[in-house]
């Protein structure tokens, strides 16, 4: 089946122009690193080791700082290229990548694309985040025999029925890695029985992670601009979501008087459709944008629409619910420990099932509750909002099963570090 895809893929190369120019007007790529999709890169490739990691989206792009800083550790003359698929997470990695670091865009997977790719940089080595699979890529690899990890790897029960139609393509795919590092032991289960040939459990390194960078000066600002107010911030929010922020906060205001709701949606560019929603509830909403705007007394619904700053907003809250748990797409949830790392209590919704195994660990301690419906997150909202000893005892709960949780890298960097020290004598 591999075989067949590549023959397609070959066919079909105006179908990735095609695409590419799709995706330019949906303002979904950057029209001046385009042919980095192309397999073109802007770049020359840095003397030295160099180090490949592949990271999806913003949330794989923000795990890589800290593998960066595990290996320079290490080896300290390695160079870095990051690769991700989004301008989202371009942005994000250009404001927070070390100097012996840059970002390339990833070409799509057309087999041309993919050659030009792989003979320009000519990596030693290769750290894949997550599971996204793209079988031309991978096979170059493999082909170029370089030493290639998947790292954090997940592999959602819907993901695994649909590799498991095609086995044999999965068993051949997964065999160009020499490790696949798992989330879970159920990750780690389902990649055996797909044919990786050796999977281990190592958690998240994404709670390795430090906690996400603050702006003082943009902190004061937002202090002063707030003063008392009492404030619950909803971040990473989808679709859905944000209509639930606002029915929230028209009762909840009622016995909470001159509450502030934050809203920090996952994709910013997402921002003319919560004003829309935020206008529709009635309820008075004030966009961030790269101007900095700051809240006014009338605001009832900030949208924090700017990148890099969830930090910010869970300082300036001491409540946090964490989005894709309610949203229409059926949800999935996203990671709790960078808002218990900020000494955030953390509420979620029903859906989490991308990161079920660390929510049900946070359950089991009371470091996160868990709300069914808009009825129940209401009144977790209220209580906590009343309930100082509570709110203070949920926070602390939530601090100490994240900071049990920074240990993740060592685990990881057992398993990358044999690898590393045998490129380290090619």
């Amino acid at each position: 089946m591999l075989k067949i895809y590549q023959k397609i893929t070959v066919k079909c190369g105006a179908l990735f122009d095609k695409i590419l120019e799709l995706r330019l007007k949906a303002n979904k790529e950057d029209p001046k690193r385009i042919s980095e999709r192309q397999g073109n890169p802007t770049l020359p490739r840095p003397d030295g080791t160099l180090i490949w990691i592949h990271a999806a989206s913003v949330g794989e792009a923000q795990s890589t700082l800290i593998l960066i800083k595990s290996i320079t550790d290490i080896k300290p003359d390695a160079q870095f290229m990051i690769t991700s698929g989004t301008v989202t997470s371009a942005k994000l990695m250009a404001e927070r990548l070390p100097d012996n670091a840059f970002h390339q865009y990833y070409p799509l997977d057309r087999p041309d694309w993919v050659n030009s790719f792989i003979e320009h940089w000519k990596p030693d080595m290769i750290l894949w985040m997550e599971s996204e699979l793209w079988p031309n890529m991978l096979g170059a690899i493999k082909a170029a025999k370089i030493p290639a990890l998947l790292v954090n790897a997940r592999l959602s029960n819907k993901s695994y029925n649909a590799w498991n139609l095609c086995s044999g393509m999965a068993k051949e795919l997964l065999s160009t890695f020499e490790i696949i590092l798992c989330q879970t032991t159920q990750d780690q289960a389902r990649f055996e029985k797909l044919g990786a040939p050796k999977a281990v459990t190592t958690d998240n390194v994404k709670f390795s992670a430090a906690p996400l960078p603050i702006s003082n000066t943009n902190l004061e600002k937002m202090q002063t601009a707030i003063a008392d107010r009492p404030t619950w911030v909803f971040a990473s929010t989808h679709d859905g979501e944000e209509q639930l922020a606002c029915r929230i906060h028209q009762t909840l205001k009622q016995k909470v008087p001159n509450l502030l709701t934050i809203i920090v949606p996952r994709h910013p560019e997402r921002r003319d459709d919560i004003m829309a929603t935020c206008k529709t509830m009635k309820v008075h909403a004030t966009l961030r944008t790269d101007d900095k705007n700051l809240p006014t007394s009338e605001t009832e619904i900030y949208v924090a629409d700017t990148l890099g700053e969830l930090g910010l907003f869970y300082t300036l809250s001491q409540i946090a619910v964490i989005g894709r748990s309610f949203s229409n797409d059926g949800g999935g949830g996203h990671n709790p420990i960078e808002a218990a790392q900020m000494k955030c209590a953390v509420l979620t919704g029903p859906n989490v099932q991308y990161q079920q195994q660390l929510f049900n660990e946070m359950f089991a301690v009371n470091a996160a509750y868990q709300l069914d419906d808009k009825t129940e997150l209401l009144q977790a909202l209220r209580t906590l909002f009343d309930d100082e000893q509570m709110r203070h005892d949920a926070i602390a709960r939530a601090e100490k099963f994240a900071g049990k949780k920074t240990g993740v890298i060592k685990t990881v960097m057992e398993n990358i570090t044999p690898v590393l020290n045998r490129i380290s004598t090619r």
